[in-house]
């Protein structure tokens, strides 16, 4: 019954200005988002790292309004991919982007459109990994720029095909993007998705949502590329194991992922059973977004979360 009020919230400028009065240090915060600098998110990365753990580190920030914030963003990431190489850590981690973070909802600036924008500084992102040694996956957001930042990566792979996917369950039409792109060396990250969406374009129900899941599992992990399973749910880990021993599925030709924060005994029971394991980093100064969605997806934490923005220790 919360989801949705959360999911609003997260767009609430007027919350988000009493939110962001609490430092990044506090309760719940904490246990999301481990810091706003380059330096405490390559230090969460190294402490993962040593435990087994692989890393992807999103830079936070999303529907940027100007062509500046756009490149700072884009610097933000060019810092952190540098940082993760000098710190010999970029074997084990890559980066997340967001394309509204790096322009793709822009108003034409001369003469570029968002979408161009957005390419351009993702090629220049995609550069940096590859020259770090590491990879981009690009990050889905709502449904609306589904077919935008599917077009951006088709654009991105010609030159560097290693760029990863990212797709969500619980929208209709997933299940045919999946057959889209489960072909040799694509990268695809399924999730179940976290953005309040209508009836029209997703699933509603948790059940129709899981369901989805289990039938786009079976495409990617049926199909030829590398499935990346995005899911804390302990039934949808199962069904993942029992479809990767029926599909024949060797260990590291696909990988599980879960949040940073999120049920870190499971991450490392993996790990320890042979499995690749990659956990997501959010950092940065524009977290209340990401910390709203994540509430969302587990309302018994906003116990804790107002307990932190009472205390504002």
């Amino acid at each position: 019954m919360l989801r949705e009020p959360l999911l609003l919230l997260s767009r609430s400028g007027q919350v988000k200005r009493l939110v962001e009065t609490m430092p990044v240090s506090a309760g719940i915060v904490h246990s999301y988002v481990p810091g706003e600098t380059t330096e405490t998110a390559v230090a969460a990365t190294g402490d993962l790292v040593s435990d087994g753990l692989h890393v992807t580190l999103d830079h936070l920030g999303e529907d940027v309004e100007d062509l500046a914030q756009a490149e700072a963003g884009v610097a933000a990431y060019l810092d952190l991919l540098e940082g993760l190489a000098a710190a010999g850590l970029a074997r084990k981690a890559e980066v997340s982007v967001k394309l509204s973070a790096i322009g793709q909802a822009l108003p034409p600036v001369g003469g570029r459109s968002g979408e161009e924008i957005a390419l351009d500084n993702a090629r220049a992102i995609c550069r940096a990994a590859r020259n770090a040694g590491t990879t981009v996956t690009l990050d889905m957001e709502d449904h609306t720029t589904t077919d935008s930042t599917l077009g951006i990566l088709r654009e991105l792979r010609k030159d560097f095909p290693e760029t990863g996917a990212v797709l969500q369950a619980y929208l209709h039409r997933t299940e045919a993007d999946c057959r889209a792109l489960a072909y040799e060396g694509s990268r695809v990250r399924l999730c179940k998705g976290a953005y309040q969406e209508p009836e029209s374009v997703a699933y509603q129900s948790r059940l129709d949502v899981d369901r989805s899941f289990v039938r786009c599992l079976k495409v990617l992990l049926g199909g030829q590329g590398y499935p990346m399973i995005a899911t804390h749910d302990p039934r949808m880990i199962e069904i993942a194991a029992s479809l990767v021993s029926r599909y024949g599925r060797a260990q590291g030709s696909y990988e599980f992922q879960m949040l940073f924060g999120c049920r870190p005994e499971e991450q490392r029971r993996l790990v320890e059973s042979g499995e690749t394991v990659r956990v997501y980093i959010p950092y940065g100064r524009e977290w209340y977004g990401y910390l709203m969605r994540r509430l969302a997806e587990r309302p018994q934490n906003l116990t804790f979360f107002l307990r932190s923005l009472i205390s504002k220790k």
